[in-house]
């Protein structure tokens, strides 16, 4: 192994590598999973207290008339809701995608690593001593709540005897969520804000406003723009460190503006929708499985598929015990938990 990664090390900048891909697999899931997108943005927007037609739906969004009742509804509540869960779906899967391939850690996560608890907590911590604070604050301290609990998590996990593994990373994430959570609530309570974070607890796209919409699409079209420029070098850097610079790359550079965008997405994410996990675990191992390990490929896919998830995981919130709302982050979890006992049990295994 170590002859392997000296000879890697003697590759010219120039080199060309060729990644194990499948790139017709990805077209075919951009294009199958756009369409399903576009069919599952239309039944949610139908679906829901008062089902719509398609019709009607059609009608609403391009010639759309405010006297009637219905079209109101899907312009002002039901479009912006879905649209939200696409982006921030988009946005919870490139994160783990890149988060995993920057650290090689298949267990890696924006929720299981402190991001969103980071985030969280920030959030009430604006809601208690700065009340009335515009959406565009919140996202910024939303950014930075984020790169707290990452800052954190990864502080707690290279102390420990023998440095960082992906199961001491998620451990000192889960402890670190659990804190920040208690901190939360314990802010919430005594500034009696707790219905004002009822809906960042619970996770979820109910409520959300075009004005929000147009403040968090221009982030994460950067980010995720961003995400896909920055692609090939994730890709070299999930075959190891030692490779990657041997390829010429700058490796701490890569790594400075992978983390920025992870921040930017999650922070995004988590101060629409609330706390929600296992998006950015699911996502990224499922989209390698399908397409193989070029991140120019991953990245896009995963985006897509991670939109799908949300939006579809939004309506079966609602199908569940109509006319209530199953909050979303607890059928997500319904997916992630079995899902990330099987990572760590693989890992475990491995070690």
């Amino acid at each position: 192994m170590n002859q392997t990664a000296h000879s890697v090390k003697q590759v010219p900048a120039s080199s060309t590598v060729t990644f194990r891909s499948r790139p017709w697999a990805a077209t075919l899931i951009l294009a199958g999973g756009l369409t399903a997108l576009l069919f599952g943005i239309a039944l949610s927007v139908s679906f829901g207290a008062a089902d719509i037609k398609f019709s009607v739906v059609w009608e609403a969004i391009f010639r759309f008339n405010p006297d009637l009742t219905q079209h109101q509804i899907i312009q002002e509540l039901r479009l912006p809701r879905v649209l939200a869960g696409a982006m921030v779906g988009a946005c919870f899967a490139v994160a783990g995608a890149i988060m995993q391939g920057m650290t090689r850690n298949p267990l890696a996560d924006s929720g299981l690593l402190g991001l969103n608890a980071g985030s969280g907590f920030m959030l009430a911590v604006c809601f208690a001593f700065f009340p009335g604070l515009s959406f565009n604050y919140l996202i910024l301290y939303s950014f930075l709540g984020a790169g707290i609990g990452a800052g954190l998590v990864y502080g707690i996990g290279s102390i420990a005897k023998g440095g960082m593994t992906p199961v001491r990373l998620v451990l000192a994430g889960a402890a670190l969520s659990a804190l920040l959570s208690a901190l939360s609530e314990g802010i919430a309570l005594y500034f009696r804000i707790g219905q004002d974070l009822a809906f960042w607890y619970a996770g979820g796209v109910a409520g959300v406003k075009w004005f929000q919409l147009k403040i968090m699409a221009p982030w994460v079209a950067a980010a995720i723009i961003g995400a896909i420029m920055l692609s090939r070098s994730i890709t070299m850097l999930s075959l190891g460190e030692d490779m990657a610079k041997g390829l010429g790359q700058r490796t701490n550079l890569v790594k400075l503006a992978g983390t920025i965008i992870v921040l930017v997405l999650a922070g995004t994410a988590v101060s629409v929708v609330g706390v929600v996990g296992f998006v950015g675990l699911i996502i990224p191992h499922l989209t390698r499985y399908l397409v193989g390990v070029d991140y120019r490929w991953i990245i896009p896919c995963s985006a897509v598929l991670g939109s799908l998830l949300v939006v579809f995981a939004d309506l079966g919130a609602r199908m569940v015990n109509p006319p209530y709302e199953t909050p979303i982050g607890a059928i997500i979890a319904l997916l992630g938990v079995p899902f990330f006992l099987y990572l760590a049990r693989k890992e475990r295994r491995e070690l």
